[in-house]
């Protein structure tokens, strides 16, 4: 059954983590967005995400994430990790619809990927982290 579902290739939406300085605690923290490049809009998004290790002997908790609609070229805020999660690999889930059709991409942030050497500047979020397409 599952091999009879085609689900087309996802473009145009990508992961950034971000490192952004918070007032209201007076440190850095890192974000995970989710970004619609898109000239569309995507709706109905599930973000399903989870850190581990590498021989999976650590784990976090498993965050499931709904945002009902994502404009064209904007971006949403998905979760803050935590220092200890961002020494862990990280992965995002996400399912989404366009025009009545459904999407699904893994985005992996590997261990080691979520550092100060890696920071870029990512256009549409006009801030500094990682992205993955």
């Amino acid at each position: 059954m599952k091999k009879d579902i085609q689900i087309p290739k996802v473009t145009g939406v990508s992961m950034a983590i971000v490192k952004e300085y918070n007032n209201e605690f007076q440190c850095d923290d890192w974000n995970a967005y989710i970004i619609n490049n898109k000239n569309v809009d995507i709706e109905m998004i599930l973000i399903v995400s989870k850190g581990y290790n590498e021989n999976k002997q650590i784990e976090t908790a498993i965050l499931r994430h709904k945002i009902e609609k994502l404009p064209a070229k904007s971006y949403a805020k998905v979760e803050l990790l935590l220092n200890d999660v961002i020494k862990l690999s990280n992965v995002f889930n996400v399912t989404f619809f366009e025009e009545n059709v459904m999407y699904d991409k893994k985005f992996l942030f590997k261990k080691g990927m979520i550092n100060d050497g890696a920071l870029r500047v990512i256009s549409l979020l006009n801030k500094r982290g990682i992205l993955i397409k």
